[in-house]
This record gives structure tokens, C-alpha cells and sequence, in this order.
């Protein structure tokens, strides 16, 4: 027991619990200076990121900067990731408007629950379960939810109002409305739009066009760079500058956000009841209201946010803990829950301009922190001026990245049935996100399940016939092989006299399978076949050995069994050029 405290109290356990004791000895001024600027532009891009994400989530505007501070201070302690920012994204916006019923109580809640799930989850080092999420499924999962997320955009771009949430009624009624579209919404946006293309590609391309000129290169990349990369932010202004123009005139010509909360979130326990017009809700029944989405919303957060640390983790040669990561997440929904946030998430676009601006820990963190604060402390009066159109302009050109048309033509070369759990996935997530991952899921896993029923097996004949399993051999697969041999040896004019099954690619062997073997080799010897196996492994070898299988042989290889089942002579095929068809003999037990 003392040993155990011990090991848990170390140094050593502390540093792998809490990250940064292990980069904060190495941090430097140089460091300190590109944290500072990382931060900085990160800070200029999730402010009006999430903005947007809170309508898109069915929140108040605010609820989208209560949950964009929190995780920058809490995963300075606890991430794994230098680039990795934590914060409101489309596609957990999206989760919460479907769980959380446009209700910032349940929204709050859910973030506390999502977090307890998640924390508990990295303790009990249960990051492996993503892994069982294929990537055709989350693919259509996310393509889908760029659709469902960019198309409800429209509605805010057209100055639309009434329009049901649910897909399928939001795109009859946005084109049963489209009479009602308000131009000044609509010009406002779709200028929004080009502008923000125009900036990233600015962004993108413009240095390579001007290396002749050094001086003006230095210049315009200071102002090219900055502009591209806080283009969100920029575009956000200045329509709300367009806007207050107008306002001043009393020219309500744009849909705005109108008035917001003003100053920073109290700091209190999250609910849990809510007090609705009808009576009060409790504990039990909002849990019950959740239903699904108390699965999917942990899992779906933890795997995106993942997969973007294991991405920024690859490129720039260092590793991630999935499981420090859960704790990461879910200690960030816990803490941020005592200040209204809703569930939150690896974001890949902040990720990015966090790694491209060159930020060094995940000391960056702080600094967009304090910004997010500021705002929330001396911005929010302005907030009133936004207009929709604006913020929609910003989410949907955020959503196209995660659109990806091309997978379908990269599965359809690697793996045709794959296109099956995609397609399942992309489609099923516009009637319910979670019938659609599940869907996914389920079809993910015959294919697997299938691939172990009915492994590939190569058949040769050099006088003895020759089986190779070309995968393990598990209780799912084992009658399948039986029927094969059963087919090539008894089926035939003339049976052969003997048959070696080469087994060097199983490496797991279950009671199911002893069995079907021993009952193999009866019938062999019932027929007067003699039936060897080969290149078992030595953990294999020792399960079989100490089941005392009658009429069990083995040997080293497939060429020491033909050796003594019928001479050299016999065995002088199974060589090409001198070298062995089936590897070599000096590994294993006989």
C-alpha cells in the first residue's frame, strides 16, 4: 500500500498529472515573446468565432466568450499539446443546440456533466474507446455537420426570422421565405464572405508574388499577415462600424445582435433544475432530456480535439497523452461550467494560427485569455452592433475547411466499402447526430467483424497442399477455415495425402479455436489425412501443447514439415532462387 501512495505521489507521476512541470524549467524570454504574440492573434480570432458559434449553438451571444477563457488557463496546466487551444467550436455548437434545446441552463449543465464523463473517462484510461470511431465515420459525421451548420447560416445571410432548427423544415422554410430576404442582410453578407476568401488567399499567396521587392515585402507582410490572420476579426468590425452608421441615422437596415450581458460570468454552481414556464424541471428529467447526447457530446469532444493534437503533435515532432488530454477537457467543461460555459472542444482553426504564428507552450493560452476577459469586461455595449449576416459570413467560411468532398474519391480508390459507414454517417446525422454516428458505428463494425469471420486464406498445391492464413485465426473465423480445408481436401477426385497449415500470422489463440482444431485433426485421421501445422508461436505452441490436442504436429516451418512428410525431393518447389517461400525454420518449437 506504501509503495502504491508512493509511485502515486512522485515526481514523476506529478509531471505526467500536471505538464507544465516539465516545460516550465526550459521556458525562455524568446519563448515568452512568441507565447505573447501567438496569444494575441489567437485572442483577435476567437472573439468573433465565438460570437458566431453562440448563435449557432442557440445561445445568447455571450455564452460564446463565457466559454472561450477557461479552457486557455486550465489546459496551460494540464495539456499535453502546445498549439492546441480549447474553446467553442461549430461542431460542439451544434451538439449543444440539439442536446440543449437552446436552453443556456441545459447548456450549463451539460458542460458539467460532459466534463465529469470526460475526467473520469482520462482517470480510468479509457482514451482507447475513440479508436473504435473509424475515420470514414467521423469524416461523414463532420462533413454533415458542415452542411447542417454552413446551410443555417443562410437564414442570418438572407435576414431571415422564424426559421425552424431542425434540417430538413430549416431548408423548406428558408426557401419557402426567400420573398422575405432583407438586401441589406444579404449584401452586407455575401460582401462579408468575399472579403474573408480575399483575405486568407492574400494571406496565402501574396509573398510569393513580391520577393524582388525586400523592403515592401517586409511592410506588406506585417500588414498582409496580421490582416489575413485576424480576418474574422476585422470583417467583424468593420461591418459593425458599417452598422452603427446606419443605426445612427436611424437606418435599421441590418439584422444586429442586439443588447448582450455586460461584464465578466458569476461564478456559481451549474444548475441543476430549471425553472421553465411550465413548473420546474429537475435533475432526473433533464437528465433524461439529454438522452443521448450524454454520450456523444463527451466522445464527439474528446475526438475532435484529439485528433487535433495527434495531427499539430506530428507535425511539429512531439507526443501527445490521450489520456492527460481527457483530463484536460474535462476539468475544463467542470471549471468552466461554474462560470456558464457549454461544453468545449479542440478548435482546428485557432490550432492552426496558434502553430503558424510560432507559439512555444501552451503558456499562449493566457494571453488569449486575458483578451477574451477584456472583452467581456469593456466590449460587450459594442456588441450590440454586430450584425448576423456578419457573424454568419464568419461561420460558414469557417465550416468550409471541414467540408471534405474529395474523401469520398480517396475511399472509393483505397477501399470501396468504407463509402458505406460514410455515407451512413454523413446522411443519417441530418435526421439525428446521434443515429447517424451510430449508424456509422454499426456498419464500421460488421466490415471489421466480417474481415475476422472470413480471413483471407491461400491455398497451394506442390503434391501436399499447403494453407496459409493470411490473418489470425479467432472463434469468429475458425469454422470458416475448417470449411475451406474440409472443401479442398474431401471434395476433390483424388484427396491428398497430406496437409500443412502455415499459421505464422496468428497470434492469439481462444478456447473455441482449441477445440475446432482438435476436432480438425480427428477428422483428418478419420479420412487417413495427415494434417501438420507450422509456425505457430511459442505462446500458441504452449496453449496447444498443454490442451494434450491428439494427433497434434507441428514443426518449425513449411519446408521442414514437407522435409519429413515426403523428402527433399518433395520440398524442392517451395524455393524460389534458393530462397524459402514461407520463412525460415529457427525460430520456433517442433
Amino acid at each position: 500500500m506504501a509503495s502504491v501512495v508512493r509511485k502515486c505521489c512522485s515526481y514523476r507521476t506529478l509531471k505526467r498529472r500536471l505538464p507544465i512541470l516539465a516545460w516550465m524549467p526550459q521556458y525562455s524570454l524568446q519563448w515568452l515573446k512568441m507565447d505573447l504574440l501567438a496569444g494575441v492573434t489567437v485572442g483577435l480570432t476567437v472573439v468573433p468565432q465565438a460570437l458566431a458559434y453562440a448563435e449557432v449553438a442557440g445561445l445568447p451571444v455571450q455564452y460564446g466568450l463565457y466559454s472561450s477563457f477557461v479552457g486557455c488557463f486550465v489546459y496551460c496546466l494540464l495539456g499535453t499539446s502546445k498549439d492546441i487551444t480549447l474553446g467553442p467550436t461549430a461542431i460542439m455548437s451544434l451538439l449543444v443546440a440539439s442536446y440543449a434545446y437552446h436552453n443556456p441552463v441545459y447548456a450549463v449543465l451539460l458542460a458539467f456533466l460532459c466534463g465529469c464523463i470526460q475526467l473520469a473517462m482520462g482517470i480510468l484510461q479509457l482514451g482507447f474507446l475513440v479508436d473504435f470511431i473509424s475515420y470514414p465515420v467521423i469524416k461523414g459525421f463532420t462533413s454533415s455537420a458542415a452542411v447542417t451548420i454552413g446551410f443555417g447560416q443562410v437564414k442570418n445571410i438572407l435576414g431571415l426570422r422564424d426559421i425552424p432548427r431542425q434540417f430538413f423544415r430549416e431548408v423548406y422554410y428558408t426557401f419557402h421565405n426567400i420573398a422575405e430576404t432583407r438586401i441589406g442582410d444579404l449584401v452586407l453578407g455575401l460582401v462579408c464572405v468575399l472579403l474573408l476568401v480575399l483575405l486568407k488567399m492574400m494571406k496565402n499567396q501574396f509573398l510569393e508574388k513580391s520577393d524582388h521587392l525586400l523592403l515592401l515585402k517586409r511592410v506588406c507582410y506585417n500588414i498582409v499577415s496580421f490582416t489575413g490572420t485576424a480576418r474574422n476579426a476585422v470583417i467583424v468590425v468593420a461591418a459593425s462600424l458599417v452598422a452603427y452608421s446606419f443605426e445612427s441615422q436611424d437606418q435599421h437596415v441590418f439584422t444586429l445582435t442586439g443588447k448582450t450581458a455586460r461584464g465578466l460570468p458569476p461564478f456559481r454552481l451549474p444548475p441543476f433544475s430549471d425553472t421553465a414556464s411550465n413548473g420546474t424541471v429537475g435533475f432526473t428529467e433533464m437528465l433524461q432530456n439529454f438522452g443521448a447526447g450524454l454520450a456523444v457530446v463527451p466522445l464527439v469532444g474528446f475526438l475532435e480535439s484529439i485528433a487535433i493534437a495527434k495531427a499539430f503533435a506530428s507535425q511539429n515532432n512531439y507526443r501527445i497523452d490521450p489520456n492527460q488530454e481527457l483530463i484536460a477537457i474535462g476539468s475544463t467543461n467542470i471549471l468552466g461550467s461554474l462560470l456558464s460555459s457549454y461544453p468545449v472542444t479542440g478548435s482546428f482553426g485557432r490550432t492552426a494560427v496558434n502553430s503558424q504564428t510560432g507559439v512555444c507552450s501552451p503558456a499562449g493560452g493566457i494571453a488569449t485569455g486575458v483578451i477574451v476577459l477584456l472583452s467581456l469586461a469593456f466590449l460587450t455595449p459594442l456588441f450590440y452592433y454586430i450584425p448576423k449576416a456578419a457573424l454568419a459570413a464568419v461561420i460558414i467560411c469557417a465550416v468550409s475547411t471541414v467540408f471534405d468532398l474529395g474523401i469520398v474519391a480517396t475511399l472509393w480508390r483505397v477501399k470501396k466499402l468504407d463509402l458505406l459507414p460514410f455515407l451512413a454517417s454523413f446522411l443519417g446525422c441530418f435526421w439525428e447526430i446521434q443515429y447517424g454516428i451510430l449508424a456509422g458505428i454499426a456498419i464500421s463494425g460488421i466490415i471489421l467483424f466480417f474481415n475476422i469471420a472470413r480471413p483471407e486464406i491461400k491455398i497451394s498445391d506442390y503434391g501436399t497442399v499447403v494453407v496459409q492464413l493470411q490473418s489470425g485465426l479467432n472463434f469468429p473465423a475458425v469454422e470458416h477455415v475448417c470449411d475451406q480445408l474440409y472443401q479442398r481436401v474431401f471434395e476433390v477426385a483424388v484427396p491428398p495425402r497430406s496437409v500443412i497449415l502455415d499459421c505464422l500470422h496468428v497470434s492469439s489463440i481462444d478456447y473455441t479455436t482449441v477445440n475446432s482444431l482438435r476436432e480438425l485433426i480427428r477428422t483428418f485421421q478419420q479420412q487417413n489425412v495427415c494434417l501438420v501445422f507450422t509456425h505457430f508461436q511459442p505462446k500458441i505452441l504452449s496453449i496447444l501443447t498443454s490442451a494434450e490436442i491428439e494427433g497434434f504436429r507441428h514443426f518449425d516451418s513449411t519446408e521442414t514439415a514437407l522435409h519429413h512428410l515426403h523428402g527433399d525431393d518433395s520440398a524442392h518447389d517451395l524455393y524460389d532462387d534458393g530462397k524459402p517461400l514461407f520463412g525460415g525454420n529457427e525460430r520456433f518449437y517442433s
